[in-house]
């Protein structure tokens, strides 16, 4: 990794961290300073890095300016009792050109995976989740991409890259990695029936604001995750007004709050972003309050997972097989230890996608096909998987 792309957090930052009592998060996590300079990254678990380019920002301009509001805000709090070692790397800051910004995010997020270093991304405009895409192009694997958004920022592809089209330069340019695309929280009224209909007809998932307004619901999708991307204007205006974009519905503080602990908590996350604050417009800075709350939540989550996933061993695992009219029976996997369930499509052994073979589930979906109907996860799965 160039180190070089990085800038010290600012002074004040430094100082501000150096007021907080000595049990505060910020005094215990490795620090890019001016005097320090760039961290050790011996034993690191999670590094958290700005991004200072918002130029592919729609309708809203100013976005990856003043994140020292947010790391001010992270470091007041009081880590839980927590085992891993946490470093902020600084900012990358705006390159020459939107494609230099990106080399340097996306070589970045690929070192630091390989190290197994969990890279939490403060934007900085959402189409660096481009970037973060683009970093999984060594790992010679498909992956799965969770979107925590009201608008699925299709766009097209003859469109130039911005924070409303990245996700058809994720789908159609090659190499084309992605397995799977969830977003979580959609509103209907921002999005066109043909981009509705588009993700249908590509076997990828859709959850409406209001079907997961039981957030509990989010926890299988988080659980396939590899990446995930967070547009903070997902939360409604009063609870987050930091952005141009923000609409008077959304999710609820403590909701955003939950879903990201479930992205920690997933054995799967190696990355994790959020996006399009806008400092200019944070009233008495709570956006940047719950940000940092939402960091934190992501970061409690990574120091509970479980590391059940149930390919390491099926020993311990409940294993109840369902037979559908005129179907494979579908194998489902309770967990012993967490009681979180899987379902199992058979494959042959040399599918270049077989780590999506399993596929997180609840129990409704356990009852669902015990009612001879088939999850629609499993179906989905299954047509990309064929």
């Amino acid at each position: 990794m160039n180190y070089d792309f990085f800038k010290p957090i600012k002074d004040a930052v430094v100082e501000h961290v150096l007021s907080q009592p000595t049990s505060a998060l910020g005094q215990n996590i490795s620090l890019h300073t001016a005097e320090d300079g760039f961290p050790n990254l011996s034993g690191v678990t999670i590094a958290i890095l700005g991004v200072k380019d918002g130029r592919g920002a729609e309708n809203n301009e100013g976005c990856g300016n003043d994140l020292q509001h947010i790391r001010k805000k992270l470091y007041e709090l009081f880590p839980g009792k927590w085992k891993t070692k946490i470093a902020d790397l600084g900012n990358i800051e705006q390159g020459n050109t939107v494609k230099d910004t990106y080399f340097a995010v996306s070589s970045s997020i690929e070192f630091l995976i390989k190290k197994n270093i969990i890279p939490i991304i403060i934007g900085g405009s959402q189409d660096i989740t481009y970037a973060n895409y683009r970093a999984y192009d060594a790992l010679e694997q498909t992956v799965n991409l969770v979107s925590v958004d009201s608008r699925f920022d299709l766009g097209s592809i003859d469109e130039e890259m911005s924070s409303r089209s990245f996700l058809s330069k994720v789908i159609m340019e090659q190499p084309n990695n992605l397995f799977n695309y969830s977003n979580i929280g959609y509103q209907t009224y921002f999005n066109s029936q043909e981009e509705i209909d588009l993700l249908d007809k590509l076997y990828f998932d859709a959850f409406r604001l209001g079907e997961v307004k039981n957030v509990t619901l989010v926890e299988p999708i988080m659980r396939d995750a590899d990446i995930v991307s967070i547009d903070i204007g997902c939360v409604r205006q009063s609870e987050a007004p930091a952005n141009s974009n923000a609409s008077p519905n959304g999710f609820y503080g403590e909701d955003i709050c939950a879903i990201t602990r479930y992205a920690g908590i997933s054995d799967k996350v190696t990355s994790f972003g959020i996006y399009e604050y806008n400092s200019r417009l944070d009233s008495n800075y709570q956006t940047a309050n719950l940000i940092a709350q939402m960091i934190w939540y992501f970061i409690e989550g990574v120091n509970y997972r479980a590391k059940d996933y149930p390919f390491v061993t099926k020993e311990k695992y409940q294993k109840f097989t369902v037979l559908l009219n005129d179907d494979d029976p579908i194998n489902f996997y309770k967990s012993d230890k967490t009681g979180r369930w899987w379902m199992e499509i058979n494959l042959i052994s040399n599918n270049k996608h077989k780590r999506h073979a399993l596929i997180p589930c609840n129990y409704q979906d356990y009852e669902q096909a015990l009612k001879q109907k088939m999850p629609n996860r499993w179906f989905k799965a299954l047509q990309k998987l064929v």
